[in-house]
């Protein structure tokens, strides 16, 4: 059975490149190192590492079971933090993997809330561009809880936390600037503010479009969530966003489409939420997705 210092070791050894560079790190000898490692190889069935002159690469075999190394560490390292908050020791971090469209859009209501019942409870963010990001991230032991579009296949705990609502933006001189509602359809012929390959919302789009029977051209691509609005605002064309990333005030010409486009979002944890992460799960459940 691996022990967790053979997991540390290993996962040192692969961020380092090196044994001799882990060894530094760890402080141990080179070859205590290698004898750890060598037992894990063993406990495992067989090679982790390949050692290369100048380096050192995963085998498949390592490849698998690295990102459970991680999740193991990580789980240590929070369950240590979790003893010590209980002993009083100190007040806490809670950790969330999120969208970066979600951290613009659901999650600064639902952290002021947060604050106001856990002043002392440190919060980290971890932002990914897509769900299959998020997912990984998650699976690899990043953060305490993630909230994010429904994962599929997942073997934790879920929680649904409603339907996100996302609306077509046009500047206000534009042509479809009228009214409250459109049908994509009628935007076909038109060039998008669209983002980037490999981001999240692009595929939203792209789905939104092919079930009204077209593929959007793009005007401008853009990495940012925020950005999109803005750009469709000043006229590049029209942009498709989470309703609750738009500010108040906000000068451009909002159009809800027809039918709806919306995704569902959850909250989820790879077992049984900790008593923190359940709280913020709850806190999320109460201020909604507006």
């Amino acid at each position: 059975m691996a022990t967790l210092r053979q997991l540390e070791y290993l996962v040192t050894v692969v961020d380092e490149g090196s044994f001799t560079r882990a060894a530094e790190l760890l402080h141990v000898t080179q070859p205590a190192l290698s004898h750890q490692i060598r037992a894990l190889e063993r406990s495992a069935g067989g090679p982790l590492l390949e050692r290369l002159p100048k380096n050192v690469r995963l085998t498949p075999t390592g490849r698998a079971m690295l990102p459970h190394a991680r999740a193991a560490l990580a789980d240590a390292q929070r369950a240590h933090c979790a003893a010590r908050q209980a002993a009083g020791m100190e007040v806490g971090e809670l950790q969330i993997a999120t969208l970066y469209s979600i951290t613009l859009g659901v999650l600064p209501t639902a952290l002021k809330t947060w604050r106001k019942s856990y002043p002392d409870v440190g919060i980290r963010l971890f932002e990914h561009r897509h769900t299959d990001e998020l997912v990984d991230a998650m699976s690899a032991g990043e953060a305490d809880l993630a909230v994010g579009p429904e994962p599929s296949n997942w073997s934790g705990t879920t929680r649904v936390l409603g339907s996100e609502e996302l609306v077509v933006v046009v500047s206000p001189d534009d042509p479809a600037a009228h009214g409250t509602t459109i049908a994509l359809k009628d935007l076909a012929d038109r060039a998008w503010v669209h983002y980037t390959p490999g981001h999240g919302l692009a595929d939203v789009l792209n789905r939104a479009c092919a079930q009204a029977g077209f593929e959007p051209r793009a005007a401008v691509h853009t990495e940012q969530t925020a950005a999109a609005p803005a750009l469709a605002a000043a006229g590049l064309g029209p942009a498709l966003v989470p309703a609750n990333i738009l500010p108040a005030g906000f000068e451009g010409h909002v159009l809800r489409p027809d039918p709806p486009v919306c995704r569902t979002l959850t909250a989820y944890t790879r077992g049984e939420p900790d008593p923190l992460a359940a709280a913020f799960i709850e806190v999320l459940t109460s201020v909604g997705l507006e």
